[in-house]
């Protein structure tokens, strides 16, 4: 079979590679897909011959190098998607310094400055569906039975834009839903891994904000007795960073990313007493990391190094202290998107969450929503497809919370497509975390001047 890696240069691709060497799935038991071949696109060249050092020297150290997929890399899209089973999009459009931008527009006019959170998710958005459109529909013409899995961020807005070109054979992902459902689950003395049958669990929202409201071992239900206990939750990272009287208020365990919607004026705060933003940060990184590659004797070790580093400083804005090694170890969105291709290819039943349509099964899976509405919910995934899993009706504040952010991102989406300056000012102010149409035309007129790709698309108004 044939994967496809759109964003092939970027930094995190040896994770994916990684994961298709190794498939940790197959040797424990469980049917694994072959993938015989990676193709990698991406726009950098240099970065592609980067990643290709990086894979031909961890190829090199398998017990076996001769099984490890072939890997090609191409700047030619259709090439790289022609005879395709599964293609796996990290894109991001614009590159580092468009994250910069993003964050720093929104900051200089006292807003949250993150890469999916708020008016940088929606400046992003803007200038990546375009691409992705067009991307999905240019799978439909050389690769139409392919599996497309969607990482480009912000993926839930993202993989709905797709959607309308693809339907149901694009599939977003996140490693965060499931990263805490393994917490807990690992908190409880049941690894999510080896005992997944034995895991029940209730999760609904939408990419990047969501709320884990069960979990069942053997049946029986645990969530409350872990949100009772002060012990249990200091080693839930979630309640650590959102509050554990606040988790408890709730009743359930929310995603990180809600941090950002509770905490936005401490968020703004640490991120302006850094005196550097998160992009910023990685694009300096990115230079160094550049620079190192160039000459070195192992570029898999530089990588590694770096690799730690990404994810030990990750949210940094929202912790007090250094992440947490129990927190940084194990999953991550390539074991995602390998237990997803594993399921497909082979049959062997997967329970995931993942970013599916609203009415990607039978009937809708939270009514109160529109069906085009991409959801972030649990799923069962099979040679058959990917069917949403049914959920506990969602409560007012979780709809509402869902409905308002998705209307914001739907008005971007429409003003990303169709270049209506109305609906992107529209899709700016009704955002919650910006709630004003002042601000929401001050944002628009900032990245129209900030960012030439935005500027050209939104032409009038």
């Amino acid at each position: 079979m044939k994967l496809t890696i759109l964003g092939g240069g970027g930094f995190r691709v040896p994770l994916i590679h990684e994961a298709v060497v190794t498939n940790a799935l197959a040797t424990s038991g469980r049917p694994g897909v072959t993938i015989d071949e990676i193709a990698l696109h991406d726009t950098s060249s240099e970065h592609l011959r980067t990643v290709e050092r990086i894979l031909a020297e961890r190829t090199a150290q398998l017990p076996n190098p001769s099984t490890a997929p072939h890997v090609s890399i191409t700047a030619d899209l259709r090439q790289a998607l022609t005879g395709a089973d599964f293609v796996f999009s990290a894109i991001r459009v614009g590159g580092a310094a468009g994250r910069v931008r993003d964050e720093r527009v929104a900051l200089d006019l006292g807003l949250l400055g993150q890469e999916t959170i708020g008016p940088g998710g929606l400046a992003y958005a803007l200038r990546t569906i375009p691409v992705m459109h067009a991307v999905a529909q240019t799978i439909a013409e050389v690769a139409p039975n392919a599996w497309t899995i969607n990482f480009t961020n912000p993926a839930g807005i993202v993989t709905q834009a797709m959607r309308q070109v693809l339907r149901n054979r694009v599939v977003g992902i996140c490693d965060t839903p499931i990263g805490l459902v393994r917490r807990v689950s690992r908190l409880l003395g049941v690894s999510l891994e080896d005992d997944q049958d034995r895991v029940d669990y209730d999760y609904v929202g939408l990419n990047h904000m969501g709320w884990l409201r069960s979990v069942r071992i053997d049946g029986l239900e645990r969530l409350p007795g872990v949100l009772d206990d002060d012990d249990a939750l200091e080693q839930i990272e979630e309640a650590r960073l959102i509050g554990r009287d606040w988790v408890r208020a709730i009743g359930a365990l929310p995603n990180e990313y809600l941090y950002y919607y509770w905490h936005t004026a401490e968020a703004i705060a640490s991120i302006l007493a850094s005196g550097q933003t998160r992009g910023e940060f990685l694009l300096a990184e990115a230079q160094r990391l550049d620079e190192r590659m160039r000459g070195a004797e192992s570029p898999l070790t530089v990588w590694r190094e770096a690799l730690h580093e990404r994810e030990s400083t990750y949210m940094t804005e929202a912790r007090d202290d250094e992440r947490r090694e129990e927190d940084i170890v194990g999953g991550g969105y390539q074991e995602v998107a390998l237990r997803l291709m594993n399921a497909l290819a082979t049959g062997s039943p997967e329970r995931m969450i993942l970013d599916v349509g609203n009415d990607a099964g039978e009937g809708l899976v939270v009514p109160e929503l529109p069906a085009e509405t991409v959801l972030e919910v649990g799923c069962i995934v099979d040679a058959d497809g990917v069917r949403p899993l049914p959920v506990a009706p969602a409560n007012l504040m979780q709809l509402g919370m869902m409905a308002r952010l998705r209307a914001s991102e739907t008005a971007i989406c429409e003003a990303a497509l169709t270049g209506s300056a109305d609906k992107a000012w529209e899709g700016f102010a009704i955002h919650p975390l910006v709630d004003s149409p002042r601000l929401g035309r001050e944002l628009l007129d900032s990245y129209r001047r900030a960012c030439p790709a935005v500027g050209g698309l939104l032409s009038s108004g």
